[in-house]
């Protein structure tokens, strides 16, 4: 029996085995000396004067919505192909989420509809940088100055991406990463918050631990906060994933490599464009079926995939198609349509350090034969 291809596996090491051990050896589990270790050295991978660790990505971005004072009433763009919350973190606060279509080649919100889409109750720009592809800073950055606005990078999904030489996270007010065991860093479940700004990294250190201060006392809460934090245990755990960081990346983009290669001649299945500016650090890949497939097709070329021992997945659902969306703010199939035409027909393919170039012809090849028995069929 040929054996299953998985979606993802993390790439973990005796190293990392090690690293946690010898934290469950120590009385420090949490608040302990492993997390100001990571913290100092994440800061310094991203360029930042600043890291602040927090118990996932999710975690990070509503600690930042806070932290810069965004509430009721006020309004955040963002984009509505991304994980939910990148748009989440923003009702966290009683704000709205705003939407802008994305770029039909680079799946990245489109910067050229940022600016239409703002109004006087406009806070800040949340970019996705999708799939490890850094979205297009420069100009959303432009129209957040013009406009007197912030701007959150979710890089949760692009740790180590370059973007004109700069790293991923550092390019807004501050950034997020999320080190799901999917990620090219895995904490198991954590995140991290990088920003030069010394007032937002003092605020979340402080809400992501009840609203406690430096040097305040274990029970003086002089705001508001949350238990958002990460223990030692998983702060050990990314101090050896970020020591091989650069291993971890070059893996990756080795498989990626071999998948581009494979599907370049494939008139059936259009690849993410990237931009000549962005150095990619690949978190997921993700093709898009042709336009004469439908979202009904795409499902069951899945259903197929899955039956022949491929892991597979669409990547990702529109936003503002989710339920409580609809519900909550009216919105409709439509509404942002390049969005939409591009969810509808995602296939994420398996994809991790420990692929082979046989494993990727396999997948390669039962695409294709999915999508030729399809065709076939009509």
């Amino acid at each position: 029996m040929i054996p299953p291809i998985p979606l993802a596996r993390p790439n973990l090491t005796q190293a990392e085995i090690d690293a946690v051990v010898a934290v469950l050896r120590t009385a420090d589990l949490s608040l302990g000396p492993k997390l100001g270790e990571f913290e100092t050295a994440f800061a310094a991978y991203c360029g930042t004067r600043h890291a602040v660790a927090c118990s996932s990505g999710t975690t990070g971005l509503h600690l930042l919505v806070r932290a810069l004072g965004i509430g009721p009433d006020d309004e955040v763009i963002t984009t509505p192909f991304s994980f939910v919350a990148s748009a989440n973190c923003v009702l966290m606060e009683g704000a709205r989420p705003v939407f802008a279509d994305i770029d039909p080649h680079t799946w990245n919100i489109d910067a050229r509809r940022v600016g239409a889409a703002i109004t006087p109750r406009t806070r800040a720009v949340i970019p996705v940088d999708v799939f490890g592809q850094v979205a297009d800073m420069n100009a959303i950055r432009a129209v957040a100055q013009r406009h007197g606005l912030r701007v959150i990078e979710d890089s949760c999904e692009a740790l180590g991406s370059r973007y004109h030489g700069r790293a991923a996270g550092a390019l807004g007010d501050a950034g997020v990463f999320g080190f799901y065991p999917n990620k090219q860093l895995t904490t198991g479940e954590g995140g991290m918050i990088v920003t030069d700004d010394e007032d937002v990294a003092r605020l979340c250190r402080s809400m992501r631990n009840q609203g406690r201060d430096t040097h305040g006392g274990w029970l003086s809460h002089p705001r508001m906060g949350f238990n958002y934090r990460l223990s030692d245990i998983n702060c050990a755990l990314g101090l050896a994933q970020l020591r091989r960081i650069g291993e971890i990346i070059a893996q990756r983009s080795r498989v990626a490599a071999l998948y581009r290669e494979r599907l370049a001649d494939q008139p059936r299945v259009v690849l993410q464009r990237i931009d000549a500016a962005v150095e990619m650090s690949w978190f997921v890949f993700v093709v898009r079926l042709a336009d004469e497939f439908s979202a009904d097709d795409r499902d069951q070329i899945l259903v197929r995939l899955r039956q022949r021992g491929i892991g597979c997945s669409n990547y990702f659902a529109p936003i503002h198609l989710q339920p409580f969306y609809v519900e909550r703010f009216g919105y409709r199939p439509g509404d942002f349509p390049v969005c939409e035409a591009v969810a509808a027909r995602t296939v994420a393919l398996p994809f991790h350090h420990e692929l082979s170039a046989g494993d990727v012809d396999r997948v390669v090849a039962e695409l294709s034969d999915a999508m030729s028995q399809l065709r076939t069929r009509r």
